[in-house]
């Protein structure tokens, strides 16, 4: 009976043990792709425009649920209404990342990041290159096709910046849209 007894809890305990293992959280998330920007500047007279460019990000994972976050964008422009400028918006910015990991193959975040972005004079109505505050708000999905690696289909940022306006130096809040989608490699 003890014989069987401790057969059964070894069996038992092997077989959970196989299961947590191949459920293993990766350790690192590293993310790059492609990003749209739709930057919205305050300074009167200045409409809106269209940034694309690229991202990449690397999440830390403490928990299966929560991550730290390093996400860095840069963006080229070539025409602000309709003028044809060449500059660049850069973003470096860092954070928590919560993470909802229920299903096998769809795994939802949310993330609250804060840092700075730097921009090329012409950019959001400025005269030289500033750096500025820069925060995001958003989120996204990732589909997970193997232990490796995952797809991101989508993910939606709201991307706020502080850059000075020409007219006065007063620092402005502009209100910007970032949509970006790629590839997510898992490392153990």
């Amino acid at each position: 009976m003890k014989l069987r007894l401790a057969v059964s809890l070894i069996a038992l305990v092997t077989i959970f043990g196989l299961s947590a293992s191949a459920q293993e959280l990766p350790k690192i998330d590293a993310f790059v792709g492609y990003s749209y920007l739709r930057a919205n500047p305050a300074t009167s007279g200045v409409g809106g425009f269209n940034l694309n460019g690229g991202s990449a990000s690397a999440a830390y994972n403490f928990r299966d649920w929560f991550s730290g976050v390093a996400d860095f964008g840069g963006y080229q422009v070539s025409k602000i209404n309709g003028v044809n400028v060449d500059n660049h918006v850069l973003t470096y910015m860092f954070g928590p990342r919560f993470t909802y990991r229920n299903s096998r193959r769809i795994t939802p975040f949310g993330q609250v990041l804060f840092g700075a972005a730097r921009a090329g004079s012409g950019v959001f109505a400025t005269s030289n290159s500033h750096t500025a505050f820069a925060s995001s708000v958003g989120g996204g999905v990732d589909w997970n096709v193997r232990d490796r690696f995952s797809i991101r289909p989508v993910q939606f940022d709201y991307l706020l910046t502080h850059f000075p306006e020409v007219t006065n130096g007063n620092n402005l809040t502009q209100n910007n849209f970032r949509v970006s989608t790629g590839i997510v490699f898992h490392f153990k």
